[in-house]
């Protein structure tokens, strides 16, 4: 059965990243995306990384997704709805509404799967502490590498983000 569940994930994370670099709307790319992104989710809790999904979760398809989105609005990318093409409201919604179903119905299949019957969550599940520790103790050089990329990102987008001065007139 988990072996059933991860692959209709895997096919629904294929499809939603698909339609996200396909769609002309960056708002219907970014609600594609979140698909994905849940879809993956699923995947990393049952492959047995319930932190890692809810990270997932927490941070791509919120944190991450909202800022798109704030990004989208705010530099106004999106197209006005007047120009959009009038067709079928079933065309538009209908593959979301597929992939949040496949999404829903896959949820509720892991929540009903037994994890002590050997089908669920296996046995090489690590707790947050082994997480943590694994990752500041093994991989701790890997950490501060990425943590200084933020930090240069950050700094750089900033500097991207500053508007340019404003040039005195010179009177003649």
């Amino acid at each position: 059965m988990a072996t059933i569940i991860f692959y209709i994930l895997g096919f629904t994370a294929l499809i939603a990243t698909g339609l996200c670099i396909t769609r002309r709307n960056p708002v219907h790319a970014v609600v594609y995306l979140v698909n994905a992104l849940f879809a993956l989710a699923l995947i990393f809790y049952l492959l047995g990384a319930p932190l890692v999904a809810a990270w997932e979760v927490i941070i791509y398809a919120g944190a991450v997704m909202v800022l798109f989105l704030f990004i989208i609005m705010m530099l106004e990318l999106a197209p006005n709805p007047v120009d959009e093409a009038a067709g079928p409201g079933w065309m538009r919604w209908g593959p979301v509404l597929l992939l949040g179903l496949v999404l829903v119905a896959c949820t509720v299949l892991l929540i009903l799967v037994d994890g002590q019957s050997g089908e669920g969550v296996p046995t090489y599940y690590a707790s947050p502490q082994d997480f943590g520790y694994a990752l500041f103790s093994r991989y701790a050089l890997a950490v501060q590498v990425v943590s200084f990329q933020l930090f240069f990102a950050a700094v750089g987008a900033f500097y991207v983000g500053k508007p340019p001065k404003r040039r005195r007139k010179e009177q003649a």
